[in-house]
C-alpha cells in the first residue's frame, strides 16, 4: 500500500507539487490527470524520491520511505520515468535485467532462477521476447517503451510508478501493456501509480482518478466523480462532453470544437425520400444524428442514407448481418453510412407526410397482419413472422440526448394510439393491438438551429412528433387494409 501525506516539492524554493495526499491500496490503480504544466510528472518524481519533498510524508506498507535503505526501496518501489537517457547501448536483455539490481548481494554476481524466471516473465507480458538481442537504440520509440516497461516489471517491487506508459504506443499495444498492468495488479496485489495523458484510457483502467491543477488536487475519486464534465472544461480549458462506455461502467470523453462547418449539417425535405422498386430510401444532403431499432447500424449514430427494406412475407436468414452487407453492396450503399430496416409491406404502401412547416417529417409503413398487444404477449408461444410497423421521425432541428428518448416515446405512443382508433386487434387475444413483434422506430434530427432540450408530448416538438404519427400511422394502416381487400 502507498500512502502520500501533505506532500509538498519542486525544482525551487516555490514548491510545484502542493500538499497533495492520497492512499493506493493493494491491487488498485491509481491514474493522475492534468493539463501539461499541472505537476503530475513532478509529483511521481518528489514520491519516488527523485526530488526532495519539503513537505509532507510517503509512506509504503505504513513506512515512511526515509527509513529504507535505497536497494530496499527499491525493492518496495518501480519506477518507470517518462523519458529515457541511454547513456550506453544494450540489448533488450540486458536492458530488462537491470530491473532485477536491487535483488543482486553484487553487480549480477548472483543471478539466479528467479532472476531469470523475472526477466523472461517481464518480457513475455511486454512482448518484446522476440527483441531479446537486439539492442534499443535500433528499435522504435514504443518498443524501447515496453523494454523499460519490461525492466520496471523485472524489479518485482510492491508500488509500480509508471509515467505515461503508453506514450509512443499504438492503439493494439496501449491496450497489450494496460491489460497486463491491470492483470498484474489484481493477481500480484501490485500498487500501481500512472500518470495519464489519455482521459479515456485512465477511466477504463484505474480503479481511482487524481485530477491535477497548477500542483494541487482539483479532485479524486472514482472516474465518475472526477470526470465531470464542468471540471473538465474548467481544468483543461476545453469544451468537452460525457458519454458511457458500450461495455464497461466507466465514463468517456469527446473533445467538442469550437467551431463546426456548416457543411457538416443539411435541411431534410420530403423530395429527399425515393421510393425504389424494393425498398423506400432517404437520401439525406449531411448526416442525420439518429437513434433507431434498425437491424443495421442501430443505436446512437451519424448516417446519411436510410433504407426501409421490403422483403418476403417467409422471409428467413441465418445470418442477417452478413445477408443485409451484400444487399448494400448490391445496391452500392455504404456500410457505414446507412440505416436499413426490414419489412414485408411493399415501398409503394408507404405514407410520407410534413408537419410544422417542415419541422417534422414522418415515414410509416404499417403492416398490421401481425398485430399483439404487448401486455398480453407472455401468453403466446409462436413465432412472430414479418409484417412490422415502421416508423421514421425526420427533425430539423436539434435534440439533445434526452430529447431523443422522450421522442422514441411521444412516437410510440402516438403509434399505439392510431392502432386503437382503428380498431387494430390482436387475433389471438381478441384485445386492441399496441404494434406487432418486429416494429421499428427512427428519431433522426438535423442538428441544426437551437437545441431543443426535451421532446415530451406538451412540448412543442413533442406535440408535432405526437401529432405526425398519429395521423401518419392512421394513414398507413388504412392504405395496408385498402391493399389487403383488393
Amino acid at each position: 500500500m502507498l500512502r502520500v501525506e501533505h506532500i509538498s516539492g519542486g525544482y525551487g524554493a516555490t514548491p510545484i507539487v502542493k500538499d497533495v495526499s492520497f492512499t493506493v491500496g493493494k491491487g488498485k490503480i491509481l491514474g493522475i490527470l492534468g493539463p501539461n504544466g499541472s505537476g503530475k510528472s513532478t509529483l511521481l518524481k518528489v514520491i519516488s524520491g527523485v526530488i526532495p519533498s519539503t513537505a509532507g510524508q510517503v509512506f509504503i506498507e505504513d513506512k515512511d520511505v526515509h527509513q529504507y535503505s535505497t536497494k530496499e526501496l527499491a525493492k518496495k518501489m518501480a519506477v518507470l520515468p517518462q523519458l529515457h537517457a541511454n547513456a550506453f547501448s544494450n540489448s533488450v536483455r540486458d536492458a530488462v535485467s537491470l530491473g532485477r539490481y536491487p535483488h543482486q548481494t553484487g553487480f549480477f554476481s548472483t543471478w539466479s532462477s528467479k532472476d531469470e524466471e523475472a526477466v523472461q516473465k517481464a518480457m513475455a507480458q511486454t512482448g518484446v521476447t522476440k527483441y531479446e538481442n537486439t539492442f534499443l537504440e535500433n528499435l522504435s520509440g514504443g518498443e524501447q517503451q515496453r523494454v523499460f516497461i519490461a525492466q520496471a516489471l523485472a524489479q518485482c517491487s510492491n508500488v509500480l510508478l509508471l509515467d505515461e506508459p503508453t506514450n509512443h504506443l499504438d492503439i493494439a499495444h496501449q491496450k497489450q501493456i494496460l491489460d497486463m498492468i491491470r492483470k498484474e495488479a489484481k493477481e500480484s496485489d501490485l500498487t500501481v501509480v500512472s500518470v495519464f495523458h489519455d482521459i479515456n484510457l485512465a477511466s477504463l483502467y484505474c480503479d481511482e482518478l487524481l485530477l491535477m491543477e497548477s500542483g494541487s488536487v482539483k479532485a479524486i475519486g472514482v472516474p465518475h466523480e472526477v470526470l465531470l464534465e464542468s471540471q473538465i472544461e474548467e481544468v483543461y480549458a476545453a469544451r468537452v462532453a460525457t458519454y458511457a462506455h458500450p461495455e464497461i461502467p466507466k465514463p468517456q470523453i469527446t473533445m467538442l470544437p469550437e467551431a463546426v462547418e456548416e457543411s457538416f449539417f443539411g435541411e431534410v425535405t420530403k423530395e429527399h425520400f425515393v421510393i425504389a422498386p424494393h425498398f423506400v430510401k432517404l437520401q439525406a444532403d449531411a448526416p442525420l444524428k439518429v437513434i433507431s431499432s434498425a437491424v443495421h447500424n442501430a443505436g446512437m449514430g451519424w448516417y446519411g442514407t436510410f433504407v426501409n427494406r421490403c422483403i418476403d412475407v417467409d422471409y428467413f436468414c441465418n445470418d442477417v448481418k452478413q445477408e443485409t452487407q451484400q444487399f448494400l453492396s448490391n445496391e452500392k450503399l455504404s456500410p457505414t453510412n446507412t440505416v436499413v430496416m426490414l419489412t414485408a409491406v411493399p415501398p409503394e404502401n408507404v405514407v410520407i407526410e410534413s408537419f410544422l412547416d417542415g419541422r417534422v417529417i414522418v415515414a410509416v409503413t404499417a403492416g398490421i397482419g401481425n398485430a399483439v398487444d404487448a401486455t398480453r404477449t407472455y401468453e403466446r408461444d409462436d413465432v412472430f413472422h414479418a409484417g412490422t410497423i415502421n416508423t421514421w421521425v425526420i427533425i430539423n432541428g436539434k435534440l439533445s440526448d434526452e430529447a431523443f428518448y422522450q421522442a422514441m416515446i411521444t412516437a410510440t405512443e402516438a403509434k399505439t394510439k392510431a392502432l386503437a382508433q382503428e380498431n387494430v386487434v390482436d387475433s389471438r387475444t381478441g384485445t386492441i393491438a399496441t404494434g406487432t413483434g418486429t416494429d421499428s422506430l427512427l428519431i433522426a434530427a438535423t442538428q441544426k438551429g437551437e437545441e431543443m432540450p426535451y421532446a415530451g408530448p406538451i412540448t412543442e416538438i413533442g406535440k408535432w412528433i405526437g401529432r405526425g404519427v398519429f395521423e401518419t400511422t392512421v394513414k398507413a394502416i388504412v392504405k395496408y387494409n385498402r391493399r389487403q381487400t383488393n
